[in-house]
């Protein structure tokens, strides 16, 4: 009897037991729905308001792991037609187009048609120094070539590739290459054009057969002059409360470095065949995702950059003329945040804020700043270093680290720059009734910084 009573007190208890991790199960399930559902509406209402507050246009996806946080598009494709974006709609990368080229010099090192090491002079004789560089050092910045020569694709219709690698030859290398650290699109540009002497194929259609139909990405592809692309928006320059198109870019010479167009769902394929190895090795993959000087550049992605909230992230932001992009992968959060937009937005400012509400940090949604009359007898006591920003003072005006920002006030503590009203500054006493901290907003994350 005694033995029955155990083994059906036990029954029971196992019977408890198991019911209660059930339950407790569900209600984990549902915490981290009512969680995510939780973010997704802060994601929404930031955006939402940085369109309706600060103009933003283009397109927003973020998601976690296999959970859809956000995905909407904002503003005009067009604004001559008034043409809405929409998720399918198609923007010029800007310099997130780079780590497509890395990904495709890196296939071309691991089929052993190339190696990371290989000097520029092997593929273009006579380059000066050409002998000194090599492939990795203008991967990850530090070849010492300038940054670009816009001077050509921005302003001439007829170039021919002679024309163009003569003119980049006479420019002077800013520094010994591999011993320091410069963002070069001309390093890109000639990756690109080593790329097609090696694969034999155009930059264009290497990049169309190795990677985006590899990916079923068949919404990305290369800029030209001459194609018409369905859904592809246009670019315009802001310039005061209006807008004005986008200068004449020969698409030809504008590669490597720039030059790709895509959509938000063709790059959630990329980001996720980044986690595998249909494009990438393991082996390559490590070799892309390394930080090889100060500046954290890996080849095309920065690692781990100084504004990744604390988590690990391997990113890159573009811009250019108009096109202002921004990808970010928190790899170890699988959290992925693209911000595309064709109307010069600040989109690497707002993946920033998107991570921030992500990570569960405090994030003041965008409102539209008016100056206002203050009391100016209170600025001496603002002025000062507060750890690494500078507070001016001059003629009865406040400045933020140089006398070309003004801080504009809009009440006696609180003010906006003058040069971007999405960053704030507000000064804030201690229990002595000193200022000793600065409250700043970048994009809504709020920061602190003490007085020194």
């Amino acid at each position: 009897m005694t033995n029955f009573k155990v083994i059906f007190l036990l029954g029971v208890n196992l019977f408890s037991l198991k019911s209660f991790a059930q339950t407790e199960k569900v209600k984990g399930k549902k915490n981290l729905t009512e969680n995510r559902i939780g973010i997704s509406e802060k994601l929404f209402k930031y955006m939402q308001a940085q369109a309706d507050v600060n103009g933003f246009s283009g397109t927003v996806l973020v998601t976690k792991k296999d959970s859809l946080l956000l995905r909407e598009a904002y503003g005009y494709a067009n604004y001559e037609w008034g043409i809405k974006t929409t998720i399918n709609t198609k923007y010029n990368l800007a310099s997130v187009s780079k780590q497509f080229t890395a990904a495709a010099i890196l296939q071309l090192a691991d089929h052993k048609l190339l190696s990371l090491d290989d000097k520029l002079s092997r593929y273009f004789s006579g380059f000066p120094k050409g002998e000194q560089i090599t492939l990795h050092m203008m991967l990850s910045h530090m070849s010492g070539l300038p940054m670009d020569f816009d001077e050509l694709y921005l302003n001439q219709v007829s170039l021919t590739q002679d024309i163009v690698l003569n003119h980049i030859t006479q420019k002077e290398l800013l520094f010994t290459p591999g011993k320091q650290t410069a963002y070069s699109n001309i390093g890109y540009y000639l990756l690109a054009r080593i790329i097609e002497k090696v694969s034999g194929k155009s930059y264009s259609k290497y990049l169309k057969e190795n990677i985006f139909d590899k990916l079923q990405m068949y919404e990305t592809g290369v800029m030209t002059n001459e194609d018409v692309i369905p859904y592809m928006s246009d670019r315009y320059i802001r310039e005061g409360q209006g807008y004005k198109k986008n200068p004449f870019i020969n698409w030809s010479f504008n590669i490597g470095h720039d030059g790709i167009y895509s959509t938000v769902e063709d790059l959630l394929k990329w980001d996720k065949s980044l986690y595998d190895t249909t494009i990438l090795s393991d082996k390559m993959k490590q070799v892309m995702f390394t930080s090889y000087n100060e500046q954290n550049f890996g080849y095309g992605f920065l690692i781990n950059p100084f504004y990744n909230h604390g988590h690990r992230l391997i990113g890159h932001d573009g811009g250019f003329f108009g096109a202002m992009t921004s990808l970010n992968r928190f790899t170890d959060d699988g959290l992925l945040i693209i911000v595309l937009s064709n109307n010069q937005s600040s989109s690497y400012l707002l993946a920033y804020g998107l991570a921030a509400i992500c990570f569960g940090k405090d994030v003041e949604l965008p409102y539209h700043h008016h100056s206002i009359k203050n009391d100016l007898s209170l600025y001496p006591y603002f002025k000062g270093n507060y750890g690494d920003i500078k507070i001016l003072e001059k003629n009865g005006k406040l400045f933020y680290n140089s006398f070309d920002i003004e801080l504009l006030p809009e009440s006696d503590h609180k003010f906006f720059r003058s040069d971007d009203d999405n960053r704030t500054v507000e000064f804030i006493k201690d229990s002595y009734g000193n200022y000793t901290t600065i409250k700043l907003t970048k994009a809504g994350v709020i920061e602190e910084r003490r007085r020194i």
